[in-house]
């Protein structure tokens, strides 16, 4: 069997280290320092060389404009974003791009995809639901009016959606009477919708997302079974390509510094006690790449298995939150009192780690959730 990754992916990969190799993690203001957001809004120039390197449309068929890749390739690209915070959506308006292909109609698909591939429309999505603890599809509720192609009707609350106050849309999860699940693309400015401000462990802005009778037109809500499934099994599976990446770069600084950080006239870096911390935080980084890898091959090649794919998925973040979260507390415990330096960036890849943990569901969760699917599907 063939492990490597296509010709294709590895030059995403190698796109992406280009464009983020200027990207200094400590930009902005630190979120230790600032009562509010960090910054007014993403990385605008940091977005406009993404799309000038056709990392915006890797998800999108080339008829868009795109390259036909996928959640392998898109994860490749979002392990190198975290390695420097990079501050912009990828993520969610990948994911939201891919979405609208998927399930969307042509219609859809040919106004949003080419013009979100150049960057010039950004995409979100609300997946946290109304208390962040709740499943996301049953925190707003929608109903169709009567007559074919009639708007449909949206109301409810969507809490801790990430760049809400930048995008141009957001893709809103909602159940109807019949208890499916619906996409509804509700632009930002729209009337029957409000955002409240949040702000995350990270010192990002994200929005608590109000919808009152907001009406959206029927050809932008994807009435398709499966849809939002598909969908959150990719932002959680590129959710744990993130944690890898930032991972990666924060056992790296804990090397270098503990490599010149002398004790009794030796790096600490030899110490026993160290090593041994060192080398647990490395089997961590390489249990989380094996478990996203395997969640991203499911999804990206549609494979079968003993379980659904939001197993995969589950074992991925189960992985990603309990390894991330113990690499950063050890980087801080290696790095003493200087892990605590506002002037030094580690402080910010703890607050990111922390918000990567808990997004999209903490481990507790997908355990709970894994043992769900255990039960219903025979091993045997």
């Amino acid at each position: 069997m063939d492990f490597t990754f296509s010709e294709e992916q590895q030059a995403a990969a190698e796109a992406a280290r280009g464009v983020f190799a200027d990207v200094a993690p400590d930009a902005v203001p630190s979120p230790a320092l600032t009562t509010g957001a960090v910054a007014d809004e993403f990385d605008r120039a940091l977005w406009a060389r993404l799309a000038d390197a056709d990392l915006l449309s890797l998800l999108s068929a080339e008829e868009y404009g795109g390259a036909g890749l996928d959640a392998v390739a898109l994860c490749l690209v979002l392990r190198e974003s975290a390695k420097v915070l990079a501050r912009v959506p990828l993520l969610e308006s990948s994911a939201a791009m891919a979405a609208v292909q998927a399930y969307g109609g042509p219609e859809l698909s040919a106004e949003l995809l080419e013009r979100a591939g150049r960057g010039e429309v950004v995409l979100t999505v609300a997946a946290s639901g109304r208390t962040g603890h709740d499943p996301a599809e049953l925190a707003v509720t929608a109903r169709q009016e009567e007559g074919e192609g009639a708007d449909w009707i949206l109301d409810g609350v969507q809490t801790a959606v990430p760049w809400a106050y930048d995008a141009d849309y957001v893709v809103v999860p909602a159940h109807t009477a019949s208890d499916r699940t619906v996409l509804a693309l509700v632009p930002r400015v729209h009337d029957g919708v409000a955002l409240g401000e949040q702000f995350s462990t990270s010192g990002e802005r994200l929005g608590e997302l109000r919808l009152e009778s907001a009406r959206i037109a029927a050809r932008d809500v994807i009435d398709v079974e499966g849809a939002w499934e598909w969908l959150r099994d990719l932002l959680t599976t590129g959710t744990c390509a993130l944690a890898l990446g930032l991972g990666e770069r924060v056992l790296r600084m804990s090397s270098e510094y503990t490599s010149k950080r002398e004790q009794f006239g030796f790096p600490v870096a030899t110490f026993q006690a160290v090593a041994v911390q060192a080398a647990d935080r490395y089997i961590d980084l390489r249990a989380m790449e094996v478990t996203l890898w395997q969640a991203a091959w499911r999804i990206a090649a549609g494979a079968g298995g003993t379980l659904p794919v939001a197993g995969d998925v589950a074992v991925a973040k189960i992985w990603a939150s309990e390894g991330v979260r113990r690499v950063v507390q050890t980087a801080q415990h290696l790095h003493g009192g200087f892990g605590a330096d506002v002037d030094y960036p580690l402080h910010r890849y703890h607050a990111w780690a922390k918000h990567l943990e808990l997004s999209l569901g903490p481990a507790a969760a997908h355990e709970e959730a894994l043992g769900d699917l255990l039960a219903a599907h025979s091993l045997g």
